[in-house]
């Protein structure tokens, strides 16, 4: 038998920049990617960094409105020149942490022996348009995929078993859906620890976190489950459209799908496989997700890339798995044609869209919209949040968070002075929109007997936005 890699430093110093070289294509074309969700945390934590707490409104209560609990303590430190400072540490912070994972996932491929063609699985990095874009969207994404990975790459050893349990355990507590991949995983690695104290060491620490993030919710606001499972709920159809795509499109799923080279695969890489497929299956029963390229996917990709590198590693499996391989790798390519192009400058516009908008946001006391993430960072006003995400109260209110039943006598009731709403058809003759709440509000009596358009987005974007403010009719109407 070959020596393995693992006894030659050189290699593994090797592995680790090729894994890095990987995944930086992908990380700078994407750069300019990022989400409206991702300035919520970026909130949270400028007013961590303020003083006053965990919350999304200034003057308003503790609400869980992240769903990785605390996140926006790690951004806080970063965060003293508000939301978006705190966005660009939480991008940062996210490329960086997938760039050290990616190097652990080459090292770890070149300590496998066997055939060098276990290299090519770094393919599925290469051209992987949802970990280039996510990695540093602002989000927990990133590193969560570098929590997940470090977990899969560490060495199968008795004394690494508490070590892979608190990894994934703290994967488990950034998103709860991953509680069954975590408890999945820590079986094997609470098999092979020695001792009985490693083992109970092991089974606490992958479980554990997961279960007290639940209990302070509990604790906190009334419920152990993230404010946005209510604010938005889905279904099983939603979820199959959601999962099965990501199957097709983002490569490592597709490349490790071969039953047959799965059962000769060691017992790690084995579960690795399990626990991803298991992991689909929770996403598709929760719903899926509502946001681009694959995103509760993402953890999961690494960890397969690197049983794609063990099938790769072996002659007898090498021809199927090259061509699986070259499927999946297809698939990645597709995606990132047709949606890489777009995902390149929402950054850049949401910049200009929030610099747009500030003037026309200046001096409100409240605010009422759908997309509080850029609305938080336009404005420092209280935030009306009509999908719910980070407000209890409109979380369990009838539909999802595109159509809550939010009424014109809700908005008096918060005393709102202005609506930002996003156009569905930017034409001069009319206003529309396609989100159901919009539109039932903009045609709320209350909304059209004391609000009126004083401001639309700049035409250059590919989004459009209106503001409408509140104009007083007498003095009872004064908000």
């Amino acid at each position: 038998m070959q020596n393995t890699a693992e006894e030659r430093p050189e290699a593994l110093r090797f592995g680790f920049a090729l894994g890095v070289l990987a995944a930086l294509p992908a990380l700078i074309y994407l750069r300019g990617f990022t989400v409206d969700d991702a300035l919520i945390p970026a909130r949270y934590a400028a007013h961590i960094a303020a003083g006053l707490g965990y919350r999304f409104n200034a003057d308003g209560p503790s609400t869980d409105g992240v769903t990785p609990l605390g996140f926006p303590y790690l951004l806080a430190p970063f965060a003293a020149g508000g939301p978006l400072a705190a966005l660009s540490a939480a991008r940062n912070m996210g490329a960086i942490a997938w760039l050290v994972a990616a190097g652990a996932l080459g090292a770890a491929i070149a300590s496998l022996a066997g055939s060098p063609a276990r290299y090519a699985a770094l393919l599925l990095v290469v051209v992987s348009a949802p970990l280039g874009a996510w990695a540093s969207a602002g989000l927990e994404t990133g590193v969560t995929v570098a929590l997940v990975t470090f977990a899969a790459v560490l060495p199968v050893r008795a004394r690494w078993s508490p070590a892979a349990g608190g990894l994934l355990g703290a994967v488990a507590w950034l998103r709860p859906e991953m509680i069954a991949y975590s408890s999945l995983l820590a079986v094997p690695r609470f098999r092979i620890a020695e001792r009985r104290g490693a083992k109970r060491l092991t089974a606490i620490l992958a479980v554990g976190p997961w279960l007290v993030a639940a209990i302070l919710r509990w604790a906190l606001w009334g419920r152990p489950a993230p404010l946005a499972v209510f604010a938005k709920p889905s279904d099983l159809a939603h979820g199959a459209i959601y999962v099965l795509p990501a199957i097709l499109f983002t490569g490592a799923p597709l490349a490790a799908l071969g039953p047959i080279a799965w059962a000769r695969l060691p017992p790690w890489p084995r579960a690795l496989v399990a626990g991803a497929f298991l992991h689909l299956g929770v996403v598709a029963l929760a719903g899926g997700d509502w946001m681009p390229l694959a995103r509760l996917v993402c953890p999961v990709l690494p960890p397969l890339a690197f049983a794609v590198a063990h099938l790769l590693s072996s002659p007898k499996a090498l021809l199927m798995t090259s061509l699986r391989l070259l499927i999946g790798c297809g698939g990645e390519v597709t995606l990132f044609v047709l949606r890489g192009p777009a995902a390149t400058h929402v950054l850049h516009d949401r910049l200009v869209l929030i610099e747009a908008a500030r003037p026309a946001l200046a001096g409100a006391r409240a605010v009422a919209t759908l997309d509080v993430g850029w609305v938080g960072a336009a404005s420092t006003a209280t935030i009306v949040d009509l999908a719910g995400v980070t407000d209890p109260a409109i979380a369990v209110l009838p539909g999802g968070h595109t159509s809550k039943a939010v009424s014109g006598v809700f908005l008096a009731e918060r005393k709102t002075d202005r609506l930002v709403f996003e156009l569905d058809e930017r034409t001069p003759e009319r206003i529309a929109f396609a989100r159901a709440t919009e539109a039932r509000l903009f045609v709320d009596p209350f909304v059209t007997r004391n609000f009126q358009t004083s401001w639309r987005s700049p035409d250059a974007l590919p989004i459009h936005y209106v503001v409408m403010s509140r104009v007083p009719r007498d003095p009872s109407d004064s908000p």
